[in-house]
């Protein structure tokens, strides 16, 4: 576990540096063009910096799914599509729901333990199916 450290400690920098261009990427095909970005490249580049953090971190601390799709829906929501704001608060929202997760586990059912990966799905779940809701009726 303590080898896995250096991902973040590399990529988490690189990441808050390609974010720009990942937002210019969100504005659609022509603009990163114009731009003299290589999309393709780019998009390779994205993909391994995220794939590269996301292995590292279940390694690390197992999957807690509902997390990683629930937390960055809700900055979203907060606060907009800007990905250096994404990037840090989206951590920020993620440790705090593992962490209300993981108290919720040891205490409602105390002395008993419930996982917190569980926790995270009964609560990232519903938020979830919401979510996918309100995509599909602005879709109609």
């Amino acid at each position: 576990m303590g080898k896995l450290v250096i991902f973040p400690i590399i990529l988490l920098p690189i990441a808050w540096l390609i974010a720009r261009k990942v937002d210019i990427l969100s504005l659609g095909e022509d603009l990163p063009k114009l731009l003299g970005m290589r999309i393709q490249k780019a998009r390779i580049f994205i993909i391994f910096i995220s794939v590269s953090l996301t292995a590292a971190s279940v390694a690390t601390v197992g999957t807690i799914s509902f997390v990683g799709l629930v937390a960055p829906h809700i900055t979203r929501l907060i606060i907009g599509y800007r990905h250096r704001q994404l990037l840090l608060i989206t951590a920020l929202i993620g440790a705090t729901l593992v962490t209300i997760a993981d108290t919720l586990g040891r205490v409602v059912l105390a002395p008993k333990e419930i996982p917190a990966g569980l926790v995270t799905a009964l609560i990232g779940t519903p938020y979830f199916l919401w979510l996918l809701y309100r995509d599909y009726q602005g879709k109609n």
